[in-house]
């Protein structure tokens, strides 16, 4: 019986041009670029058994074809993948995090925070992808415009510290008005803890005495957010 000949991959060098992704990106408009087609672009080659764009899949079936669980990759679990060397899962790696930062580049315009649904939408980008819980604090003016973001904290899975000295002294340098404190939680869990509760008590009557009243606390995870005010817990 003769013998079957093993099948040799076919290099993206000898597709057609138009099914190429750097060519397709120069030709066509980017948005016309499968996730798997730009990731390929920033790995650049293969493996032995299989293209850029192959093996590009193969990594985004790993993280349920989910760009945010993808974003939530290390370069160790990215270089576990054949072919995906350090300066591979590096450049993916970089790649996701430059997009998460876009949408947090401040506006020209400043915002007027009128609801939890706009605090939120000012803050999600922050906690985008992370897999650790930080703790932040947002400053506003009497006319609820925001005046500044800062971390007080970071933590790990399970858990920040908030240093109630830390939250209130970016306000009183910024002079602030009011205050909206956020933090997220990595395992989705959206109802807060008893130490939450605790923590906004406690934050809420320190705002009253310095007369910088914290209007709300949002815990944020990667699908949804709670708003304390909007649940009558502040």
């Amino acid at each position: 019986m003769k013998k079957s000949t093993p099948l040799k991959k076919v290099s993206i060098t000898d597709w057609d041009t138009a099914d190429r992704p750097r060519e397709k990106l120069m030709e066509q408009d980017r948005q016309h670029l499968s996730n798997a087609e730009l990731i390929a672009i920033l790995i650049g080659s293969g493996n032995r058994e299989e293209t850029a764009v192959e093996l590009s899949k193969r990594i985004l079936k790993s993280a349920n074809n989910d760009l945010i669980q993808l974003g939530q990759m290390t370069v160790d679990s990215l270089m576990e993948f054949k072919g995906v060397g350090e300066a591979k899962a590096i450049s993916i790696v970089a790649a996701l995090e430059l997009g998460r930062r876009r949408k947090l580049v401040n506006k020209l315009i400043q915002k007027s925070i009128k609801s939890s649904q706009g605090a939120y939408d000012e803050l999600v980008g922050i906690f985008e992808d992370l897999p650790h819980e930080e703790f932040w604090v947002m400053g506003l003016s009497r006319s609820n415009k925001v005046l500044f973001k800062k971390q007080i904290s970071r933590g790990g899975v399970s858990g920040t510290i908030a240093d109630l000295k830390l939250i209130f002294k970016p306000a009183i340098e910024k002079l602030a008005s009011a205050l909206i404190v956020v933090h997220n939680h990595p395992s989705g869990q959206l109802t807060p803890s008893s130490s939450d509760i605790r923590l906004t008590d406690k934050l809420v009557e320190t705002g009253k005495i310095m007369d910088i009243p914290v209007l709300d606390h949002l815990i944020i995870t990667d699908q949804s957010y709670f708003s304390f005010a909007d649940n009558n817990l502040i």
